[in-house]
């Protein structure tokens, strides 16, 4: 390996040359804070300015009322019922196509019984279907439009039922068409009921009847 020529060898100078700086930097320093002890500063004359602050009068103001909001529609209540809906398969749920499609029949025009509340009027016993939700679900004959069209689903009637326990009139509240309405309606019709009563004497009343359409 070649050896570096000791004249331009910078290592073995650089001890030397560092205790040099080192004594340079501390004789200026000590010249600096003897020859210059304290330096004077020029001070700045500030010049305040007087401000004013008006003083306005607020006035009390007076705010107006808001107009009270419109009252609320009342919330429609379902009229209560005991009777429990079971779901009822009929049987036969065969789909003739080749049979002629007539219209359904017209609603049944009422017998003349007008003496019915037109609102839903509570009693202590509510009419019940004899034989139970049953015995309305054996007599519906299902339209054979509403089988082709696959419609299923829930109709609900409104019955008036008399003294006697017979249905007088009979109205759908919701439907699905199909004349499912019209076959619901007619089961309920043909139907004897328990009349209701208020204060052990049987009284008319009305009654809701959900009454279910299943294919399957």
């Amino acid at each position: 390996m070649a050896k570096k020529n000791p004249k331009f060898d910078l290592k073995l100078k650089y001890q030397k040359a560092l205790e040099i700086s080192l004594i340079l930097g501390l004789i200026l320093l000590i010249s600096a804070f003897k020859y210059f002890p304290s330096i004077k500063i020029k001070g700045v004359n500030k010049i305040y300015h007087n401000e004013f602050i008006k003083a306005e009068t607020v006035y009390n103001t007076k705010q107006e009322a808001a107009p009270p909001p419109p009252p609320k529609p009342p919330i429609p209540i379902e009229a209560p019922t005991d009777i429990v809906n079971d779901d009822v398969i009929i049987e036969n749920s065969e789909i003739d196509f080749k049979a002629n499609l007539t219209p359904p029949p017209p609603p049944p025009v009422d017998s003349g019984n007008e003496n019915f509340p037109d609102k839903f009027v509570p009693v202590e016993e509510i009419p019940q279907p004899i034989g139970g939700i049953q015995a309305i679900q054996k007599k519906i004959v299902y339209p054979q439009l509403a089988k082709r069209a696959m419609i299923e689903g829930k109709v609900i009637v409104k019955a008036f039922v008399d003294e006697k326990g017979n249905v007088v009139k009979a109205e759908v509240i919701k439907g699905i068409g199909g004349g499912c309405d019209e076959a619901a309606i007619n089961s309920v019709l043909a139907t004897k009921f328990k009349p209701g009563k208020q204060r052990g004497k049987p009284v008319k009343a009305i009654v809701v009847i959900p009454i279910q359409f299943k294919l399957y």
